[in-house]
């Protein structure tokens, strides 16, 4: 799998070209499913309008709205419930997988019980758009900072699909957003490599090698 993680969508040309880069096709010609789940979990975006806006290309972070070709939605919680044949066909025909943000440990667990997450190192040629706690869910741990939910059994671990983590929307002091005194902060508990991100910037993974794609402001932090 291909990973595009943003901090706040397809924002700028550069990342646009980026994704285009790793579908190697126009958006207009790529089929892609929306997965809003993450947003259930977090109170700030939902549930209601805000994932509406979200899976009816009505956000203020350009990700559905972007000429894809195709777009569905794939609802994660729904998942367990059905047939593996109804959906897993779906999802290993489109090229591209877009992401909502929210909470990420929610969108881990029904990752997890819902089989996406098992499924993931089959799907060599999809590319993953991450949007926030889209893109950090990839990572092997976030920080208590941006918990707003626990699973059941109490496991606060990401995917770890990736080797570094993600502190996303970081924002000159004084902005909305995070602040740089906050993600300096917030890295001194988490044990490996990390990613300061603003809203301008993203990082692709495609075959291991990383690279980061910005018209922002980003810090690697150590």
């Amino acid at each position: 799998m291909k990973l595009l993680l943003t901090s706040g969508g397809v924002t700028n040309p550069s990342i646009r070209e980026a994704l285009v880069d790793m579908l190697g096709k126009p958006i207009s010609e790529a089929s892609a499913l929306c997965i809003p789940t993450a947003m259930y979990g977090h109170p700030s975006v939902g549930p209601g309008e805000r994932v509406w806006r979200f899976i009816s290309g009505h956000s203020e972070n350009p990700m559905v709205d972007l000429g894809w070709k195709s777009m569905g939605v794939l609802e994660l919680t729904a998942l367990p419930s059905l047939d593996e044949a109804a959906w897993v066909p779906l999802v290993r025909e489109a090229d591209a997988l877009v992401v909502a943000g929210g909470d990420v440990l929610y969108l881990c667990h029904w990752m997890r019980e819902s089989g996406l997450a098992d499924l993931l190192a089959t799907l060599g040629d999809t590319v993953w758009v991450g949007l926030s706690a889209g893109s950090m869910v990839m990572t092997p741990e976030v920080g208590d900072e941006f918990i707003q939910w626990r699973p059941p059994n109490g496991d606060d671990r990401a995917l770890g699909v990736v080797d570094f983590s993600i502190f996303p929307h970081l924002a000159p002091d004084g902005q909305p957003g995070n602040s740089m005194a906050e993600a300096e902060q917030w890295v001194t508990a988490i044990s490996g490599p990390a990613y300061a991100l603003d809203d301008q910037t993203a990082i692709t993974v495609v075959d291991g090698n990383v690279e980061v794609v910005s018209e922002g402001n980003w810090k690697l932090l150590s």
